[in-house]
């Protein structure tokens, strides 16, 4: 027979455990958990730097590999050359090329569009790790073998 503190304790392990799902912060720290962020990108391209920073900042665990040149990589994972900009990353089965914003990153991944990924072409002022300066107008799109079409505008 349970006494008295082992139902009270119980009570509050669920009550507990209910409010946290209620409040979404398990679901989102399994979503955040399960999906690494690997970034190929220069070892001297500061912009990379501070975009993979911009990531771990929203919650994405990263992998960083610098090479010397990641066209091989942009042609490996169907980047189109239209779209390059200075590093490229994979995540859940996408391609990310650019300074795709966070939020961007989580919308596919929670949206999961038929596509190969995302790209902001470039490198445009006022996008994630190019901070400096006054910002411009952006998209982000979504391509896949086909063409691209805005994911977001920014």
């Amino acid at each position: 027979m349970p006494t008295k503190n082992s139902v009270d304790r119980r009570g509050f392990c669920l009550r507990t455990a209910a409010a946290v799902f209620a409040l979404g912060l398990v679901p989102q720290a399994f979503a955040q958990r399960s999906e690494v962020v690997t970034v190929y990108k220069s070892p001297t391209c500061g912009c990379c730097g501070d975009w993979v920073k911009h990531l771990r900042e929203n919650g994405f665990r990263v992998e960083a590999h610098d090479l010397n040149d990641v066209s091989p990589i942009r042609r490996r994972y169907g980047v189109p050359s239209a779209l390059a900009s200075c590093h490229t990353a994979m995540v859940g089965g996408y391609a990310i090329e650019g300074h795709v914003p966070a939020a961007d990153i989580r919308r596919l991944l929670r949206e999961r569009p038929k596509a190969v990924g995302l790209a902001v072409p470039g490198m445009v002022i006022g996008s994630p790790g190019m901070d400096q300066g006054k910002p411009e107008p952006y998209e982000t799109l979504v391509f896949d073998e086909r063409g691209h079409r805005v994911f977001a505008r920014h």
